[in-house]
């Protein structure tokens, strides 16, 4: 990959793609290919069709996707699991029809059984159930990992895929109802903090933000932020907060895709005498993991929030423990170096110098 390869980064304003942007931009890359949702939209076939024959570019970055956190995932099921499909199908084949030298298509470890064994290594994929909450997403996901290993053993492409884990950072979605869980927990203690501190002024300002209507009565600021469990005393949290999760920072996540798409190929991803090539994709984490429990009291301090975290053990937990294996692509070269504190920090001034990536 050259500098002035004609890189295509689908999903370039979401949280991986705003990274992945940034970092080719820093590191020389110039001949860059984007469109917003608005100028492109992926579930259209016609449309992407149309798009390859005329940008033809030679490196295709898939970022885009429909996500979201165990609320979203349960509630919008058919969403997410259809907008995924169409995006997935329409971008890989039609890299393949107009000879795309290299696609990095990135999944999630939500691909994963709910009761995989930890640290979870890339050959576990499809040896159990998945987790219900987020089954739709997670199958979608599957099959883009699917789809490029099938592209590549049928007609010879190059497409990697990969599967970090939970991401953060800067520029990422603070919907209280549809975010990850790191940015709706630093959302909500955040909101809690200002209201402890009688910042009606600052709790409207991010509301308006962050949030379709239009809030000018503070009052009736107040009732919406009860109705997710956020007062001047205390702020909700689903689950009972045992479930573990590892983190990988947008940041950290950005440098491993330039380094697999200037040092790795499918080649590298199985042995040469294998007779069943499958499980290639490639884990993305730090090899560390904590608790929600933990994660919450982190921000808490960091946030400097006084009141109290209340645990609802009546709401879905999701998956209780994922931790990945990433051995197969540390030994290719590549490690996380960002620390959760060190990430956690970055994130919430980020969020406070631009109120976030809005909705």
């Amino acid at each position: 990959m050259q500098k002035d390869s004609k890189i295509y980064i689908a999903g370039h304003r979401g949280l991986v793609g705003s990274a992945v942007l940034k970092k080719l931009k820093e590191k020389g890359f110039n001949n860059l290919v984007y469109k917003t949702h608005k100028e492109l939209d992926l579930t259209q076939q016609e449309a992407v069709q149309e798009f390859f024959k005329k940008e033809k570019p030679e490196v295709v970055i898939l970022s885009a996707a429909k996500a979201g956190g165990v609320v979203a995932n349960n509630t919008y099921r058919a969403d997410f699991i259809y907008e995924n499909l169409q995006i997935e199908c329409n971008v890989i084949h039609n890299a393949y029809l107009n000879g795309v030298k290299k696609l990095l298509f990135i999944a999630s470890t939500t691909i994963y059984p709910k009761n995989a064994s930890l640290p979870t290594r890339e050959n576990q994929m499809l040896s159990g159930d998945l987790e219900y909450t987020n089954k739709p997403y997670a199958i979608a996901k599957i099959a883009g990992l699917i789809l490029c290993e099938s592209y590549n053993l049928q007609y010879h492409t190059n497409f990697i895929a990969i599967a970090p884990t939970n991401l953060y950072g800067n520029n990422d979605k603070f919907d209280l109802e549809k975010a990850h869980v790191m940015p709706a927990l630093l959302r909500k203690i955040h909101l809690a903090k200002l209201l402890s501190e009688d910042q009606d002024e600052e709790v409207l300002k991010d509301l308006n933000h962050h949030t379709k209507e239009a809030f000018t009565n503070f009052n009736q600021a107040k009732e919406y932020l009860k109705s997710f469990g956020i007062s001047k005393n205390s702020v909700e949290i689903w689950g009972d907060g045992t479930p573990t999760r590892e983190f990988l920072h947008s940041e950290d996540l950005s440098e491993a895709v330039l380094f697999i798409l200037q040092n790795i190929d499918f080649k590298h991803l199985y042995e040469k005498n294998e007779k069943e090539i499958q499980n290639t994709h490639l884990n993305l984490g730090t090899n560390e993991n904590i608790s929600i429990k933990e994660l919450a009291y982190l921000l808490k301090k960091l946030i400097g929030f006084k009141g109290e975290l209340v645990f609802n053990a009546k709401r879905p937990n999701g998956a209780l423990s994922k931790l990945s294996d990433c051995s197969k692509i540390n030994q290719l070269g590549w490690q996380a170096k960002i620390t959760l504190e060190q990430g956690v920090k970055m994130m919430y001034e980020n969020y406070l110098n631009n109120m976030g990536g809005g909705i």
